[in-house]
């Protein structure tokens, strides 16, 4: 997690990562701490992570506690701090299957995209582009500026999988959280987890049929 707005969107995918049995290297970064806390109320502390996500993941994208009630294996969840440069994932030589900054800023894309590493994020994001894993950056943000725009096709040119956090309406959405399952659920798709957060679209016009 970077510090753009859009927290239900990463709470999603976790929840959905989680439900899919992936385990997960959670690395939530210090302007994200931020974003957090603004949007939910939730400070998301090092010494008490596991009972902040738990919080967390129990809410809708409308903030009110107690909307989700998700299992969560905490065996599932390793989390690192975002200043720990000697992490597991800070190595291409850590087993992973790839990695989903979501929400992504702009400030971390153009990180990424320039190969700074100047936190654990983005120093996983650099490891994953160059060990060939898959890169899912989910950006969050509007407008977009032309230097942001040449970054992201440097993303692209790298390998990585653009996907802005644009909701789609041909789902039957009727809800906020409708309209955040379905950009997590493109996020996974491009990641290749399956998952069953949005109706999919078949051709038929009349949109009786679903296909997950």
């Amino acid at each position: 997690m970077s510090g753009a707005s859009g927290t239900p969107y990463a709470a999603a995918v976790l929840r959905a990562l989680l439900d899919a049995g992936e385990s997960v290297d959670l690395v939530v970064s210090r302007a994200s701490r931020l974003t957090l806390l603004d949007e939910t109320g939730i400070s998301f502390r090092d010494a008490h992570w596991q009972d902040d996500l738990r919080e967390w993941l129990a809410r809708g994208a409308d903030g009110k506690p107690g909307t989700f009630h998700p299992a969560l294996d905490t065996d599932a969840v390793r989390h690192w701090s975002a200043g720990d440069l000697a992490a597991g994932p800070s190595s291409g030589s850590y087993p992973s299957k790839g990695m989903i900054v979501v929400p992504a800023s702009t400030a971390c894309v153009a990180g990424v995209a320039l190969g700074l590493s100047k936190d654990l994020l983005q120093r996983a994001a650099s490891v994953t582009l160059k060990e060939r894993r898959p890169l899912v950056v989910a950006v969050r943000e509007t407008p977009l500026n032309g230097q942001t725009l040449r970054h992201l096709v440097t993303l692209d040119d790298l390998g990585a999988a653009v996907v802005p956090a644009s909701p789609g309406f041909y789902a039957g959405a009727t809800h906020i959280q409708d309209l955040v399952d379905f950009v997590a659920g493109r996020v996974l798709d491009s990641a290749g987890v399956a998952h069953g957060l949005y109706r999919r679209w078949t051709g038929d016009l009349g949109g009786s049929r679903t296909v997950n």
